[in-house]
């Protein structure tokens, strides 16, 4: 196991409402020296929620994405409220994008996103057993909402509007999830 460079000096050098960007000064066990910029981690961290109906269907949202300046389908996802758990903070955002609770919440995995540059870490939930339940979000305009079968995954990769790498994951990883306990059934 390589052993973690030694970190010599960090400072914030630019920060917006947002994000926060944190230089490091590193030295390598070789004696290497290299200066490091990331994003850095903020709060409790995140949720995204693969939300499956007794129809074996997923949720999606359709929202707008800043970085691409167009609208993405998408999983349900937010903020963690400090204080707030991981599964009762997936609920609310499940509630807040999509109208649906769940009765039934699982961890699946933890995912990260380019952890070169930031140590976010996105906590993926498998919410089952849905109800109506609409709660207000901070959203800037109603999301819309679509159905798709979990068993046209490949379709649904395929699409030009469905693209943010954490989803596909977390899709994958609950259609596995789902045919374990199939089989195992």
């Amino acid at each position: 196991m390589p052993v973690r460079p030694s970190i010599l000096q960090r400072k914030i050098v630019a920060e917006s409402r947002l994000f926060k960007v944190e230089e490091l000064h590193l030295r390598f066990d070789n004696g290497e020296l290299r200066t490091y910029e990331r994003l850095v981690s903020q709060g409790p961290g995140a949720v995204m929620v693969v939300a499956v109906n007794d129809d074996s269907e997923v949720v999606l949202i359709r929202e707008y994405a800043g970085g691409f300046h167009d609208y993405c389908l998408t999983l349900p996802k937010g903020l963690v409220e400090p204080g707030e758990d991981i599964l009762a903070a997936a609920n609310r955002e499940l509630m807040e994008e999509t109208g649906y609770g769940a009765s039934r919440l699982e961890p699946l995995t933890q995912l990260s996103l380019a952890p070169n540059y930031m140590g976010h870490k996105m906590h993926v939930v498998l919410a089952r057993d849905l109800y109506a339940c609409k709660l207000e979000g901070d959203e800037p305009e109603p999301l819309e909402v679509h159905l798709h079968p979990m068993s046209q995954l490949n379709e649904l990769i395929n699409r030009d509007d469905f693209h943010e790498g954490r989803s596909v994951a977390a899709l994958f990883i609950t259609r596995e999830r789902l045919l374990q306990e199939q089989e195992g059934a």
